[in-house]
């Protein structure tokens, strides 16, 4: 198990409601990471739709996951 820390955006943190936790998982990359946060939060958001920022930058889904990273889950933003 690894504890990392995620925060959440727009929409994910609307249906997360919080903005950043930790977690303790056994997950190996953020879209496994996801999928469970998804299950547990009600997602309504495919992640092919959202970003995955790793330390600060943006990363690949199937990036490795380690102990004590920090992500962030980042939705699409609409403006005007």
């Amino acid at each position: 198990m690894k504890r990392v820390h995620v925060q959440y955006f727009a929409l994910l943190r609307e249906q997360a409601r919080r903005a950043e936790e930790a977690v303790e998982t056994a997950a190996d990359t953020p879209a496994a990471l996801y999928r469970e946060l998804a299950a547990r939060h009600g997602f309504t958001l495919p992640a092919e739709r959202a970003r995955v920022a790793l330390g600060g930058e943006f990363a690949a889904w199937d990036a490795p996951l380690r102990d004590g990273a920090r992500l962030a889950f980042i939705p699409p933003f609409a403006g005007g």
